[in-house]
This record gives C-alpha cells, sequence and structure tokens, in this order.
C-alpha cells in the first residue's frame, strides 16, 4: 500500500494545540506483567486487556492461515479489565485468534498486541517455546565492547537492501540470514555484506523496521514486494518476508536472532527501529480489544494525526505507556538488542520515553536510544511535553537526529535544488559548527544563524545524532547531483567526501547511510519506501567503480576510531578543548582541539573546512604540523609535515593536521 507516512517522513512541523485538553481515561490500568501468551509444557496461560467487552472468545488453529478451529474457547473476565483462560495441555505450535464482543458487535479476529509469534502475514499468534528458538550458543551471545556512547559510529541499512543485487554473492537474498552470511564476494571479488560492513568499520548496524508490518504479502515471496516497513502490525514480532519461511512462527525468531549473534561475533552491535508512534492503520490489533483507547483525538472525535499516516498513539495513557516500555524490555532481553531507534519520536511524551530509558538502561547501561524530534503534523499533545528536539536536554540519554548540521552540510530539506556548505551556500557555517560542537552550548557559535534551532539543545554531546543522509529523501549523492547539475563528477566526490568527513570529525554520535560509502544512487527517487529492489538494492559494483571513496570513508572512519579528541563524552570537555579560528571566508571553518584532548595522543589538531569552490587561504598556529586529510586522501603517518602561517586549501575540501 502507498505510506503517506513516508512519503511526509521530514515534514518537520511540530505545531502547538492552544486548544488541548486531555482526554477522558476511567479505564482501568493493570499492573501485572503477565499479558499475552505464556506457555509451558503442562500449560499455556491467555491473558489480554479489553476492558470494555461484554465476552472474549479463544480459538486455537493448527495453522496460521485457513483451516478450521481446533477449540473455541470462553475467556473469564478478571481484575483491571482482564480477560483469560488457562489450557492445560501442551499447545506448542498452536495458532491462535482473539475475539472481543464489544458494544453489540464481535470485532475481527486478531492476535493479541502482545504476541511474541505469529503465522503467515500476522493474523493468528502462535503458542511459542521461545527457547526452542535461541540458535547454538546463543546464551554465550556477547555484545562487543563501548565504552562511551559518543564512540558511537552507526550504519543505516534496510535487511533486503544489503543482499539483493544479482552481485552480491549473498545466498539468502533479502532474508535476515542474509546480514549473517561472511566470506560473500562480487564477481570482480571484492568484499560484499557482513564482511563490507566489518572491514568499514562502523560500531553499530540500525537496522529499519523489521518487526512484523503490514504492506508485504509473505504468502508470494516470488512477487518480490517492497517496503520500509514503517506500517506496524505486530510490534514484538520479526517481519516474515525477512524469514526463509514466513508460514512456521518459529523460524522467523530464530534467523533474527542468528543474525543478531553473527553479527555481535564480528564486533557490530544491533540497533532496531521501532514504530510505536502509529498503527498501519485503525483497524489494528490495538482497536480489536480496546476500540480508540490507545489513540489520541481531536475535540471532534477524529483521530488525530501528528504522524501523516491517519493515527497517533497516545503514549501518555498508562497501558500505552505500559506497553511501549514492555515491548522494548522484551526486544532487549530476548533478542539481545543494542538500541532502538524511534521514528517521529517527537509524537511521544517526554516521561514515556524518559520511562523506557530506564527500564532498558536498568537492563544494559550500554544501550543507545535515540529518536526524530520532530511530528509530522498537529498532535493534541502540548509541545512542552512532547519528545521533540527542542526539548532534548529533558530526556534522560536519549539521542536526537540533528536536521540542523545535516542541512547545513547539503541544503535544505525542502527545496531539493538549494546548496549546502559543501556546495559553495554562503549561510550555512554556522549550522555546520552547531554540529562540530555536538549541538551543546558553546559560546563561538551564533545560534542566530543556526537554520532550525536558535539555541543549543543537547545537555551533552551523545544526545546529537550527526548525519547528512539517510533513507529518507534522496541519498547523499543523488542529492549532490541535483542540486549541482553543472558540476563534473569529480568535483560532486569532492563534495561527498568533504560532507561525511564534517560528520566523522564532528563531536556526538556519527551516523552514515548504507552505501554512502560506495557513492549510492537510487536513480533520483527521494522517499523508495515501496519502490522496488532496482531502485534500493546496494549495487555492489560501485564499491569497484569508486574504490577510491570506499578506502577515504575506511580511513575516515578508522581516524575516528584511532582519535578520541573527535569523540569528547561531555560538553564541558568540549569547551575546554574546541575553538574556532578566524577565517576571512564565509564558505571555511577552522577549529582547533589542543590539549590532547579526551586523552588523544594527537596534543593540538587542526582542522580546515573550505565549502568554497574556490581555493581558500587561512593563517594557521606557528609550528610543524603533519597533514593527515588533504581532501583526497587520509594517511595519520606518511603525509607531508608543514609549518605555520599562512596555508592555501584547495576548493571543496577538507585539511587535518596535528602539531609535531
Amino acid at each position: 500500500m502507498k505510506f503517506p507516512r513516508i512519503v511526509l517522513a521530514l515534514f518537520m512541523v511540530s505545531v502547538l494545540s492552544t486548544s488541548y485538553k486531555p482526554q477522558k481515561n476511567d479505564y482501568p490500568v493493570y499492573n501485572g506483567n503477565d499479558l499475552g501468551v505464556n506457555w509451558s509444557p503442562e500449560q499455556t496461560v491467555f491473558k489480554i486487556w479489553a476492558p470494555t467487552a461484554a465476552a472474549v472468545k479463544l480459538r486455537l488453529y493448527a495453522a496460521g492461515d485457513g483451516g478450521k478451529p481446533l477449540q473455541t474457547i470462553n475467556l473469564s473476565r478478571a481484575k483491571d479489565g482482564v480477560w483469560e483462560t488457562t489450557v492445560k495441555e501442551n499447545l506448542k505450535n498452536q495458532y491462535y485468534t482473539f475475539q472481543a464482543s464489544i458494544n453489540g458487535r464481535w470485532l475481527k479476529e486478531r492476535p493479541d498486541i502482545y504476541a511474541k509469534a505469529v503465522g503467515v502475514n500476522g493474523q493468528r499468534g502462535m503458542v511459542a517455546d521461545l527457547a526452542s528458538t535461541n540458535p547454538k550458543g546463543w546464551a554465550l551471545d556477547k555484545k562487543p565492547g563501548q565504552k562511551n556512547f559518543t564512540d558511537i559510529m552507526i550504519y543505516e541499512l534496510h535487511v533486503r537492501d544489503l543482499s539483493m543485487d544479482p552481485n552480491s554473492g549473498i545466498t539468502h537474498k533479502g532474508k535476515f540470514l542474509g546480514l549473517a552470511e561472511t566470506k560473500t564476494k562480487s564477481p570482480d571479488g571484492t568484499s560484499t555484506g557482513l564482511d563490507h560492513i566489518k572491514s568499514l568499520g562502523v560500531t553499530h548496524i540500525h537496522l529499519l523496521p523489521s518487526f512484523d508490518y503490514n504492506s508485504v504479502d509473505e504468502t508470494k515471496p516470488e512477487a518480490n514486494q517492497y517496503n520500509w516497513g514503517y506500517d506496524p502490525l505486530n510490534y514484538n514480532v520479526p517481519e516474515g518476508s525477512y524469514s526463509t519461511d514466513a508460514f512456521d512462527g518459529n523460524v522467523r525468531i530464530r534467523e533474527f536472532k542468528k543474525m543478531v549473534q553473527t553479527l555481535h561475533a564480528n564486533g557490530l552491535r544491533v540497533i532496531l527501529d521501532v514504530v510505536y508512534n502509529h498503527t498501519s492503520d485503525t483497524a489494528s490489533n490495538f482497536n480489536q480489544f480496546v476500540p480508540g483507547y490507545f489513540y489520541r483525538h481531536t475535540e471532534k472525535g477524529a483521530y488525530s494525526n501528528a504522524t501523516a499516516c491517519g493515527n497517533e498513539t497516545a503514549s501518555e495513557k498508562a497501558m500505552m505507556r505500559k506497553y511501549m516500555i514492555e515491548s522494548v524490555v522484551y526486544w532487549a532481553k530476548e533478542y539481545h538488542l543494542d538500541g532502538f531507534r524511534f521514528d517521529l519520536m517527537g509524537v511521544h511524551d517526554i516521561e514515556t520515553m524518559n520511562d523506557i530509558s530506564a527500564a532498558l538502561h536498568k537492563i544494559d547501561p550500554t544501550i543507545f536510544i535515540y529518536g526524530e524530534g520532530w511530528t509530522a503534523g498537529n498532535s493534541p499533545l502540548p509541545e512542552d511535553l512532547r519528545a521533540v528536539k527542542k526539548n532534548a536536554y529533558k530526556l534522560d540519554k536519549i539521542a536526537v537526529f540533528n536536521d540542523d548540521m545535516r542541512d547545513g552540510i547539503k541544503g535544505g530539506w525542502s527545496d531539493v535544488k538549494s546548496k549546502g556548505f559543501v556546495s559553495g551556500a554562503q549561510d550555512a557555517a554556522e549550522s555546520v559548527k552547531f554540529g562540530i560542537v555536538g549541538s551543546v552550548k558553546h559560546p563561538q557559535v551564533d545560534y542566530s544563524k543556526v537554520n532550525y534551532s536558535k539555541a543549543p539543545w543537547a545537555a551533552e554531546p551523545y544526545q546529537t545524532i550527526n548525519y547528512v543522509s539517510c533513507h529518507d529523501d534522496n541519498t547523499l549523492w543523488d542529492r549532490l547531483k541535483i542540486s549541482n547539475p553543472d558540476a563534473s563528477e569529480k568535483d560532486l566526490i569532492k563534495m561527498d567526501k568533504l560532507a561525511n568527513t564534517i560528520v566523522f570529525t564532528s563531536q556526538g554520535v556519527a551516523f552514515m547511510h548504507a552505501g554512502a560509502e560506495m557513492l549510492r544512487t537510487k536513480k533520483g527517487i527521494p522517499n523508495s519506501y515501496n519502490s522496488p529492489d532496482a531502485i534500493n538494492e546496494l549495487d555492489w559494483s560501485r564499491k569497484s567503480k569508486y574504490k577510491d571513496v570506499f578506502n577515504y570513508y575506511k580511513t575516515l572512519i578508522a581516524l575516528r576510531k584511532h582519535h578520541p579528541a573527535f569523540r569528547m563524552p561531555s560538553a564541558k570537555m568540549i569547551r575546554e578543548h574546541l575553538k574556532f579560528m578566524e577565517t576571512a571566508d564565509p564558505d571555511m571553518i577552522a577549529y582547533q582541539i589542543s590539549g590532547n584532548a579526551n586523552g588523544d595522543t594527537w596534543k593540538n589538531i587542526l582542522v580546515i573546512f573550505n565549502g568554497s569552490l574556490s581555493d581558500g587561504r587561512i593563517n594557521i598556529p606557528e609550528g610543524r604540523w603533519r597533514l593527515v586529510i588533504d581532501g583526497k586522501t587520509i594517511n595519520e603517518k606518511s603525509m607531508k609535515a608543514i609549518g605555520g602561517g599562512q596555508i592555501t586549501v584547495p576548493a571543496t575540501s577538507a585539511w587535518l593536521l596535528y602539531e609535531l
């Protein structure tokens, strides 16, 4: 289906409704932690929350689709809106639905919202023995080490994109197991897939939605359907089309775990993109058991629409907040996940997001949480209660995407022909500097000139996600081509290198879009959420074609890893060690990181970005400096040494030097 949320993914409107009135909320609250289906060989306990129901039926089936019920059982009303029943037999691998009678009519047969296993297309739940889905050695699965959040470097990837290219050399194309394959190569002998990502040097893989979503028919794998997955169906279950058998509810669980286990073994942590801000439609499982409760509404009773999807969930309601917390905790524990990216996090309330942070960090303090700090339209929830970017300082150990820096580097999101700092825009430097210091308070940033934020919003640098491109909108390469139609490929590559050099030498958390390291193109398609594989797949021939670009990205990431001066963990440290230098050219930014910042072996570091289309001159401090980045290549040891005084920095390039 065409999904309007994706089309408007960066429609950054966050409007305060002046007529907000809290909705009546007199539903009972269930405080237990056992909703859903709890199996043992002796019995299975079924519990759902349906406080307005007059009756609830449970149906058991032999398969996830088709066939008549094996049993139909009436649930009993319990306390606090819960309905329950216990079946004293071994129901392992049987499928089930619930059906509630509300206001005189029977609603649809659906799995409960807490379902942890489902059949094909997610229309029936499955009674699962989760321990039996663990791959060999799962109990010994060990997360790669992580000291500070600012050490994180994220690679944003769609599961299917990695492997679908015929030249990927990957057997399990479009599957979780495709990401778990090693030693894969393209026909020209270059590494692909997991080995490629590992060699690149990033620390985390951010997977676009990989829970069970609505828009792909899992019964027709041969149809090669595609979607990003921002249309949630069953939040606690892996997506069936990414498994080798969508009909067996165990397979997708086992294969997702195998993927995580393999990524961990190869030094990569795993982040799941979660979409609790809306459901795929209002015929959701939520509405089959408690119609209307889980959503926000306008004063006239219509569904509010801050997501541009026709509905928005109400995170501030007790049972929705409880659901979100229990869902991420389940993913963290059962699947050993290392982080969560919240889609349209600005729709959620601050209290819920902080409760989520507390619950996850109780399990593992290294779990990383971040999200989009905006909405896609009006919401009845007051802005001062929302987890939007301007309120990031109120969030506890939660980061936000830095669109100020993103658009400063490449140009504004709303006009794809507009230029940014890397293509000569003369009004973008302050927005770039805002990102360089990690969006924290710094005396040398003129916030009145930052494109969206007129004040620092990060309390500490780990709260900012610095990036120049992601799945939304055009790839970086396509955007640069569109906004610079007369530029040569050579000049476009210079702009591309400069763009991500800024990102990976800035304070905060570095983030990149999969394939940027080989100049990924989607043939000019901006929001490719339902475009075919031919548009979305990673074209592995580009790795060889643009080998120089790949090697540049690889050494750039290694430079960030080797030098903690680019990963300072506190705002105080940034203010003490990072100072901007005067430049006569508005298209040039220069700064010095001094005093062995954050324990770096380099005492003094100079970073110079020339976004002008002409060479620029700047005076650097006296002394002997070794050139590490010259705009074309990166070499930490063997480039030339130069003296202080006036130097010339080539057009559209980054220079980085350290004092000998």
